[in-house]
């Protein structure tokens, strides 16, 4: 129905403010909010979200993680996709910033449509949906290779610094499977996602490159309130484990992703 605004909020469909007094549509079921010139662009079909399935603003990651396998939130694979879609050719991906007022205001617009999400082809910038995904990752209440099973940081016997590379990868792969179910699956399809930008040459983000700008998002420190000090000191411990995360199989991220690979798409 239409109503007036009385703040102002972006619009789910073209991204711009709606400002304060003018007319806007705001969907009944789904609450999302949108300009009257932007209504035909909008999908007709909505599906109707029970308030208790509306994201929070922080959490872990299972708070955001669907109910069936594989548990990537929405967010990420709508990020994901559209960064694979038209991002491949960037140079700099995840290494270049997007405008951090942009990355903001469509991070809340985000989290605000909990599993409804709105396009994101309507961001002009694929830096801004990159710095989108490093945002929603960086504001967990813990880091994704953390949980209460294992934290990455914590591989048993310095599993990184095992010189035999076979005997590395099985460590790693022990570590990886005994994390929370929805951490697994979304460590599994970024690094699907990942090793893809590292294959591209346009791009120029190699797995140093990569670790170096996702080692901190995705891997925890080695005690639970780290220290200035302890924050330098496992910053290169965190590079190396996403190196070498990096470095294992795509075939063995698959297996937690490719059963159900078609419940990726968003919608």
């Amino acid at each position: 129905p239409p109503l007036q605004v009385i703040r102002p909020e972006p619009c789910c469909v073209c991204g711009s403010r709606i400002r304060f007094g003018k007319t806007a549509i705001k969907c009944s079921q789904c609450q999302l909010l949108l300009h009257t010139k932007c209504r035909e662009q909008c999908p007709t079909l909505c599906t109707p979200r029970p308030h208790h399935h509306a994201w929070p603003r922080e959490g872990v990651l299972a708070d955001f993680a669907p109910s069936t396998p594989p548990l990537v939130p929405t967010l990420v694979v709508q990020c994901v996709t559209e960064v694979e879609t038209r991002g491949l050719t960037e140079t700099g991906l995840y290494r270049v910033p997007g405008a951090e007022q942009q990355v903001r205001e469509w991070k809340r617009k985000l989290l605000r449509a909990g599993g409804a999400l709105p396009a994101l082809s309507s961001v002009t910038d694929i830096h801004v949906v990159c710095g989108v995904l490093k945002d929603f990752l960086r504001g967990l209440k813990e880091p994704l290779g953390e949980g209460t099973a294992s934290p990455l940081t914590l591989l048993p016997g310095a599993a990184t610094d095992i010189p035999d590379d076979a005997a590395r990868d099985t460590a790693l792969r022990h570590v990886v499977s005994k994390l929370p179910p929805a951490n697994r699956d979304t460590l599994a399809f970024l690094m699907l996602h990942l090793l893809k930008v590292s294959h591209s040459p346009d791009c120029k983000m190699d797995v140093l490159n990569l670790s170096r700008v996702f080692g901190p998002t995705l891997v925890g420190h080695s005690s639970a309130n780290p220290t200035p000090l302890t924050i330098m000191e496992d910053t290169p411990q965190q590079r190396k484990v996403v190196a070498c995360l990096l470095s294992l199989p795509p075939s063995f991220w698959r297996g937690f992703v490719e059963t159900e690979q078609e419940n990726l798409v968003p919608m």
